[in-house]
């Protein structure tokens, strides 16, 4: 079967998919069904089977060049959604059977070169005769008084399966109990930052959830008639978080990041014996994967309810044989349901655009957006018979911090922002209900929708050095309900308030007199 995709789909997808998994979600009665080795699903609570297995539930991912460290990525994955503040007695904690991935792809293939893979344990001190996390006023992750602790060990794998450990045995940085407990948790934090070989740092521990957005958008889009906006849903909220920074030639294919810049990010994680829609694993003692999380909202509002769970888990070299998911990337529901409610003519299918934002990377070969921005195909030593359409965070490494940068990205002349890549203050929201309006193709913001959801920032200042998250919420009534008015918030990973329009000279240098400034207003001043 050949499908009606862009650039080298046409000379190249009509290949035997047996090979691949041959993933059998086309036609009712197989909808659900997956061939052994893979399984089900990410994001804040936006599949049906990970919603009730909070631990595993990647809910965002981040990849961005260090700002203070231009000469590294920073990647940062986040698990456990809607962690309330005062979560006592039982804190939160990563699970102890469960591995959880940052993976990157720098050839194009869809497959991951590297993985690097955090796996937990947990210790607790004394759990005969105490019930408390913590037995007393916590100083530093060694106090005797943090009675549950946990720790890790982190490696990595490369694309010929060899495994290597660059850490163990590393602290994780504990739940915010309360400022009795923990006086001074900045203390905490900054002991469970650790340098690791080879010029990498490593965090993981608990942060307040950077995701900003209202969520009532799901409320037959902002209540029908634009009346429920303004709100950050996730205001006062915290999750775990994993963050990794890396020298961008480890990243890079061949090591050479000058002439190969671009890779692809994506997170999982994998639990031995899960449940999938194929079913349970025969082996007990077999991995498979249960949450993959590359781009923001894809699974939220690209991928139709029936197949959710099973996209999911799947590798992204598989996703272009899914037929229903690439037909909602060519054809999707959400213009259509903004055509219905507030009457918005949807752009005309196929969306070659947003194939090219979600599945190709942007490159003037690629599609209709016509500039080369992180496509793998612009990385010199790529095979380009290899590359293959797959969802994943692509980030071009060659494009430097924004001086200035716009909550917008490359939507507003940002190269450095979503979706080359994604910043901790990119305003995916807005970004995506743009994109899918044709903003990216036109060149102009939809006027009706330029506003977005009015949650322009995160509720709290993001960190001006890694892990670059913020210090996790405490004290009662931090949520839910923090609810961001918009005022501008700066920070080192990105400034989430807007910056002129004209902040594209970060990017100059990549697309030379090609202009790349996308946001251009309908309305003249």
């Amino acid at each position: 079967m050949r499908f009606p995709l862009p650039w080298c789909s046409r000379r190249r997808f009509d290949q035997s998919l047996a090979g691949i998994g041959a993933v059998a979600l086309i036609g009712s009665a197989a909808a659900m069904a997956l061939t052994p080795g893979v399984s089900s699903a990410s994001s804040h609570r936006e599949a049906p089977l990970i919603a009730g297995d909070p631990r595993a539930d990647n809910t965002d991912t981040y990849a961005f060049t260090s700002p203070d460290r231009p000469d590294t990525v920073t990647l940062v994955a986040n698990w456990i959604p809607m962690e309330e503040p005062d979560g006592g007695p039982n804190f939160y904690s990563f699970a102890d059977d469960a591995r959880y991935n940052i993976k990157i792809d720098s050839s194009g293939d869809g497959r991951a070169d590297l993985t690097y893979t955090w796996k937990f344990k947990t210790e607790i001190r004394d759990a005969k005769d105490q019930f408390l996390y913590n037995t007393g006023q916590v100083t530093s992750l060694t106090d005797k008084d943090l009675n549950v602790r946990q720790f890790y060990k982190l490696t990595v794998t490369n694309a010929h399966g060899h495994t290597r450990t660059l850490a163990d045995n590393v602290p994780v940085a504990p739940s915010r109990v309360g400022p009795a407990s923990m006086p001074d948790y900045r203390t905490l934090r900054d002991q469970a930052v650790r340098s690791v070989p080879g010029g990498a740092t490593t965090f993981a521990g608990q942060a307040e959830d950077p995701f900003f957005a209202d969520l009532r958008v799901f409320d037959l889009l902002y209540g029908g008639d634009l009346s429920e906006r303004g709100s950050d849903t996730l205001a006062g909220y915290n999750v775990n978080t994993i963050a990794l920074q890396v020298p961008k030639k480890a990243l890079a294919l061949h090591g050479d990041a000058e002439a190969n810049p671009v890779i692809g990010v994506w997170s999982t994680t994998d639990r031995r014996g899960a449940d999938a829609p194929g079913g349970r694993s025969t082996t007990p003692d077999e991995w498979r994967q249960v949450s993959r999380l590359g781009n923001p909202l894809v699974n939220e509002v690209v991928v139709p309810l029936k197949y959710k769970d099973a996209f999911n888990t799947l590798s992204p070299h598989q996703d272009r044989t899914v037929q229903p998911v690439v037909d909602k990337v060519l054809d999707p529901i959400l213009p259509k349901l903004i055509e219905q409610v507030y009457g918005i003519p949807a752009p005309e299918p196929p969306r070659e655009d947003l194939f090219e934002i979600y599945l190709t990377g942007i490159c003037k070969a690629c599609g209709p957006i016509k500039a080369d921005l992180n496509a793998h195909r612009l990385n010199k030593d790529a095979d380009r018979d290899a590359i293959v359409p797959a969802e994943e965070l692509r980030l071009n490494m060659a494009v430097p911090p924004a001086q200035e940068p716009n909550r917008l990205g490359v939507l507003a002349g940002d190269l450095a922002g979503f979706p080359n890549g994604r910043r901790l203050a990119d305003d995916v929201i807005d970004i995506s209900l743009q994109a899918v309006e044709g903003a990216a193709q036109t060149g102009e913001l939809v006027e009706a929708l330029a506003e977005g959801d009015r949650v322009d920032n995160n509720e709290v200042p993001f960190e001006g050095s890694f892990p670059y998250v913020a210090l996790p919420h405490t004290g009662p009534g931090a949520a839910p309900g923090g609810g961001s008015s918009g005022a501008d918030k700066t920070s080192a990973a990105g400034t989430a308030g807007s910056a002129p329009a004209g902040a594209a000279a970060a990017g100059a240098l990549l697309l030379g007199t090609g202009s790349f400034r996308l946001l251009r207003s309908r309305k003249k001043a």
